[in-house]
């Protein structure tokens, strides 16, 4: 059987490409024959780099002609309705998107020919049924729980995630912000760590990032392998985000997931997150991690969850027990029933 792969994001290499890639491995264990289009040959080896994730056997191919000719396409969605021409056509959606004329009759005629609409959370659902009048399924990003490990806990905090904010705010120097506030109050046995990809033009951000932090035991690590991912999520106690903050009121903004939150729950790494998109779909306020609203509260919460072991041991063992949901054995599964 042959299966056709488009994502039009293939050079961010984040969340969403890892769930795409899993997606591609899983094909490829089901025997099937996989094209992805895309114009750089070497995105499988970027791939194995990036995640830790071999999809050695498919093919990088300049078109797939929307499917024509294919048995399954996987197509994600830039929020357009593509027509797609495989003998099953899967249209995924990693963004909550609104006010893209979703309900048009050119659509609706299109969708005839999409057989499931996959959402990677409740929450890019909740949007993505409302805008184009469909009933998705979700089916959450993939983490192989099993390769992260906690190891000997140090005094650090983690956050990754791409060096954005572009589509979604990622927000590094908010926490750089937070964290110069934190030490500066005597936490000065703490380390603050931020690692993830650069996009295109992340450059300039990344500079700023580094001129802040100067005079601080901050370390910002772009690109890291999955290797040093690992080990960073094993030996850091506490995982910082502020993905989203201040723009709650636009989903794009958000994380509309967080699969990083989960790896390190793996680990038994405690987020302490905002309380909004996906995050809320992850953790239990007080039983698997913390959230916050301000930044005030990111500090005082932190510095209270410092000082008490006995809660850093009761999240971190729950974190670790509720990652497990999230399994890509999980990913695989739901998959298998709808092809």
């Amino acid at each position: 059987m042959k299966a056709a792969i488009y994502n039009p994001y293939w050079d961010t290499l984040g969340g969403g490409e890892r769930y795409v890639a899993s997606f591609i491995q899983f094909l490829l264990e089901q025997k099937y024959k996989v094209d992805i289009h895309w114009d750089d040959k070497d995105l499988i080896g970027q791939i194995s780099k990036r995640f830790d994730l071999s999809i050695e056997g498919a093919k990088v191919v300049p078109d797939i002609n929307r499917g024509d000719g294919y048995d399954l396409l996987f197509w994600v969605s830039d929020g357009s309705i593509p027509t797609l021409k495989s003998r099953n056509n899967i249209l995924h959606f990693q963004f909550p998107f609104r006010e893209t004329n979703g309900r048009s009759l050119m659509n609706k005629m299109k969708l005839f020919r999409i057989k499931n609409i996959v959402c990677n959370s409740n929450f890019t659902k909740s949007f993505i049924d409302t805008e184009y009048s469909v009933n998705s399924l979700v089916i959450y990003p993939p983490v192989d729980t099993q390769k992260f490990k906690p190891k000997r806990k140090e005094k650090k905090i983690l956050y990754v995630g791409r060096f954005s904010q572009l589509t979604q705010s990622k927000n590094q120097h908010i926490l750089i912000d937070v964290f110069k506030n934190l030490y500066d109050s005597g936490y000065k046995d703490w380390k603050l760590i931020l690692a993830g990809g650069a996009e295109v033009g992340a450059k300039e951000y990344v500079e700023k990032l580094r001129k802040n932090s100067e005079g601080y035991p901050i370390s910002i690590k772009v690109s890291p392998s999955f290797k040093e991912l690992k080990e960073l999520y094993g030996i850091s106690k506490i995982f910082w985000s502020a993905a989203g903050f201040g723009s709650e009121d636009d989903p794009l903004k958000v994380e509309h997931f967080g699969m990083t939150v989960v790896e390190a729950m793996s680990a038994k790494c405690i987020p302490v997150v905002p309380e909004l998109g996906g995050f809320k779909e992850i953790v239990t306020d007080g039983i698997n991690g913390i959230f916050w609203k301000t930044k005030s509260e990111l500090v005082s919460k932190t510095i209270d969850l410092m000082k008490d072991s006995k809660l850093q041991r009761k999240l971190a063992t729950q974190a670790k027990e509720d990652s497990r949901k999230y399994d890509i054995k999980e990913f695989e599964k739901s998959f298998k029933e709808i092809l």
